[in-house]
């Protein structure tokens, strides 16, 4: 590893791009503690100590790194940005044009981008406007307010382009990290957001631990920690190769026969996407009841009680959620009667299967049986948290349990191995040795 970090340093390209990627990331932290002008920090700190869970609240402050919950210029992270993508790649199967425009290379790509950033700034307007009314709402038992008394139009109008310009710039930055530096922009500032609170929750459990009197809590988990890791791994790496093999053509005066590929099927195609949707509509009903204060209710408070993390009733329903989502994303992302014709239209066929309908079937088959596995296996990934906070409630921190599976995790796995995949790469162009000796590091 000190070999592998020395040649890094002996090449000036590759060490001014992890420098440069290092920079955007401090100022990206540093953004994420600037307040909204005109917030009472005290009395926000006051609320949310007071309040200790707030659902969906806590779900979405992880990718910001905190700064949701701080009321930053950075509050609303790069959320929107995901949100208006995920938004656009869904319209492509409403609007053809889309779809047209995904195949017109470079300049259609171009143009989605510049669609999918205006559905940023329309998502950003409108979600700072509901965190700047929800502002002005907060009150501590102590009769502090967050927002002055006296705040009007004015607040509202400052908070809506502070947060709006936030994550602009924040969407800058992945770009000139993409562009400049090392491994995916938007990907890092995710895993930045992520990683940086790691250590807060790690000693934080580890007092609770202390104080319980319970060391063997500590061993179990970080035995859980290394099994969910290595699951993580292998679910983003994971991919059943389809053999491809073409007839042979003429080049020149010559018969030749083309080199066999592969159809590479990902077990978990749809990324963290099925558990972003499943957490924010499971988390829907709670936040509508707390809102029509529902609570006061028997019948309301009981289903919030049941649909609340770590209860059974909330881990079922988030599950099959997750992998319904893993089925309708995938369907989205992946045509096997595309695939198909594309084949049959180069000459490309399955050794063993009929070109036409016959491979269709077969990609089909295929899709929905490793797409199954993988689902499940995404979906006791995602509910380990909720079953760690289950089992001991009192030695572990709520942030650090969230720490161990899900989406928290699967970001950090994918990140980090897309990251070091890149850097190897650039090794082993230089003829250097990468991470890994002899054997190069497989990419997502």
């Amino acid at each position: 590893m000190s070999n592998v970090v020395a040649n890094i340093l002996k090449i000036p390209e590759l060490r001014n791009r992890i420098f440069f990627t290092l920079i955007i990331l401090i100022i990206y932290r540093i953004g994420a503690h600037i307040p909204i002008p005109g917030i009472n920090v005290v009395a926000l700190k006051t609320y949310f100590t007071e309040a200790q869970s707030s659902g969906i609240m806590d779900f979405f402050d992880l990718f910001s790194g905190g700064a949701l919950k701080r009321f930053t210029i950075f509050a609303l992270g790069i959320m929107p940005y995901i949100s208006a993508s995920i938004i656009l790649d869904l319209l492509k199967v409403v609007f053809p044009f889309l779809e047209r425009l995904s195949k017109e290379g470079p300049e259609g790509q171009k143009k989605l981008n510049q669609y999918t950033k205006y559905g940023t700034v329309f998502l950003c307007i409108m979600q700072s406007m509901g965190l700047t009314v929800w502002m002005k709402s907060m009150r501590t038992s102590a009769g502090g307010s967050v927002v002055p008394e006296g705040a009007g139009i004015g607040f509202v109008l400052v908070s809506v382009v502070a947060i709006t310009t936030g994550t602009m710039v924040l969407m800058w930055f992945g770009e000139i990290i993409t562009e400049r530096g090392v491994g995916n922009g938007i990907s890092l500032l995710i895993f930045a957001g992520i990683v940086v609170r790691v250590p807060q929750a790690f000693f934080a459990t580890m007092k609770k631990i202390g104080d319980t009197g319970e060391p063997i809590v500590g061993i179990i988990l970080i035995g859980i920690f290394l099994i969910v890791i290595a699951a993580s791994i292998m679910l983003t790496l994971g991919a059943r190769r389809i053999p491809v093999q073409y007839g042979k053509r003429m080049v020149g005066k010559t018969l030749t026969q083309q080199s066999s590929q592969y159809i590479p099927l990902k077990v978990n195609a749809a990324g963290v996407i099925p558990i972003i949707f499943a957490s924010a509509i499971i988390m829907f009903p709670s936040q509508m009841i707390n809102m029509v204060g529902g609570s006061k209710y028997v019948i309301l408070n009981k289903i919030q009680y049941w649909f609340s993390p770590g209860q059974v009733p909330y881990m079922l329903v988030y599950s099959g959620l997750i992998i319904f989502f893993c089925f309708f994303y995938t369907a989205i992302r992946f045509n096997p009667a595309e695939i198909s014709d594309n084949l049959k239209k180069y000459g490309g066929f399955v050794p063993g299967i009929r070109p036409g309908q016959n491979t269709t079937d077969y990609l089909t088959t295929i899709l929905n049986r490793i797409t199954l596995s993988g689902a499940v296996f995404l979906a006791l990934i995602a509910i380990v948290p909720d079953i760690i906070i289950r089992i001991w409630p009192e030695q572990v921190s709520p942030n650090m349990a969230y720490l161990f599976g899900g989406t928290s995790l699967l970001i950090i796995v994918g990140v980090a191995l897309d990251t070091l995949k890149q850097i190897e790469s650039q090794l082993i162009m230089r003829h250097y040795e990468g991470f890994m000796k002899r054997t190069p590091m497989k990419g997502r």
